[in-house]
């Protein structure tokens, strides 16, 4: 123990000589502005009227805060070149997790724009004062854990991509709302398309925070962008779930973010450990990790879900690997999962990038 507390005190008084002179803070966007941050494609919009502010934050991360304004839209995601519908892309899903206020009319959506036909979409989790976009609902669609409502309504000259125009606007919208889990993206494309909602090809899909004559704030602590894969999200079809180590939650007295060997969590001591809520529709799926020990030491990671112990990852280096536990059981609905540290002896460190779920 008292190795382990010596080596601690040295690292710290390493990261703190090493990590002080480059701390920055991003600055707050309060202008209109489309740019690429750390992998991910943001914007920044509003009309006239109020005040609003983006934070960006790692990865697909950032805050958002608005005050009296008339319509306002933040958001992280991947813009794509107009030549390729959802189906050439492949498959896209989303996983989030926010911290969403709002005082009026907001939206918590996943949002996007095809092209060849021009279509605003919108895949809203939740929402404000009112539940959009009333109406009769065309269709419902059920995945990920819940029910979305389908509706298609039409803009008439209204401000588009493209300019002014006329465009549909094709519409899921969650019966009860939640404000963290999967959002299966290329699940409601299909859906809409078998209603009759015709696709075009893909100019944007993002997490996106959007505000309609209110105030609020969010902070979207968590947003992985998925492309490529089987469809159906966690629906037990072959899928996979990525979550980055740094987008957890972090618990513990020494856990912490590390940029070497890669951008994630260390686990310095035993119940160091980092966890996120995770929705399952099945009860059985396989688990990979990926990580390193600090040294050449055999590091240890134990993976519970619902408070149970289901297994552990043993990085054998300090070489990046990763390891899987197939087929654990464990129960259905929102779970939490975590990955902790309990037979740390003193002689090594837990390094953790992401966590896979297939």
């Amino acid at each position: 123990m008292k190795q382990k507390s010596m080596r601690l005190f040295f690292a710290v008084l390493c990261c703190f000589a090493l990590t002080f002179p480059v701390v920055t803070v991003n600055a707050a966007i309060t202008n209109n502005e489309t740019g690429t941050h750390d992998g991910y494609d943001y914007e920044f919009w509003k009309d006239s009227g109020g005040s609003g502010s983006m934070t960006l934050n790692s990865g697909g991360t950032f805050s958002a805060e608005w005050n009296n304004i008339n319509n306002i839209l933040f958001r992280k995601g991947k813009k794509f070149d107009q030549t390729q519908t959802h189906q050439q892309i492949g498959n896209i899903s989303i996983n989030y997790g926010a911290n969403y206020q709002p005082n009026g009319n907001s939206y918590l959506t996943v949002y996007g724009w095809t092209v060849d036909p021009l279509v605003e979409y919108y895949i809203v989790d939740s929402w404000g004062s009112w539940r959009p976009p009333g109406g009769t609902a065309k269709g419902t669609i059920t995945v990920d854990g819940g029910t979305y409502d389908i509706y298609e309504t039409t803009r008439t000259n209204q401000p588009s991509i493209i300019g002014t125009a006329t465009f549909q606007q094709y519409w899921s919208v969650r019966r009860s709302k939640r404000t963290s889990g999967t959002i299966s993206v290329s699940e409601h494309f299909k859906a809409w398309e078998n209603l009759g909602m015709e696709m075009g090809k893909m100019h944007e899909v993002a997490l996106t925070v959007e505000g309609y004559q209110s105030s609020g704030s969010a902070d979207v602590y968590s947003n992985t962008l998925t492309i490529g894969g089987s469809s159906g999200g966690d629906d037990g079809d072959g899928s996979t779930t990525r979550v980055e180590a740094e987008n957890m939650t972090k618990s513990g007295q020494y856990t912490g973010n590390i940029s070497s060997p890669f951008d994630g969590v260390a686990l310095y001591a035993n119940n160091d450990s980092v966890k996120y809520t995770q929705y399952f529709a099945n009860d059985t799926h396989s688990f990979s990790l990926r990580g390193a020990s600090n040294n050449s030491n055999m590091a240890r990671v134990d993976l519970k879900i619902g408070g149970q112990t289901k297994g552990t990852f043993y990085f054998g280096g300090s070489y990046p690997a990763v390891y899987t536990i197939d087929n654990v059981s464990h129960g259905t609905g929102n779970q939490e999962v975590e990955l902790v540290v309990t037979s740390d002896n003193g002689e090594w460190d837990a390094l953790i990038d992401y966590l896979e779920i297939h």
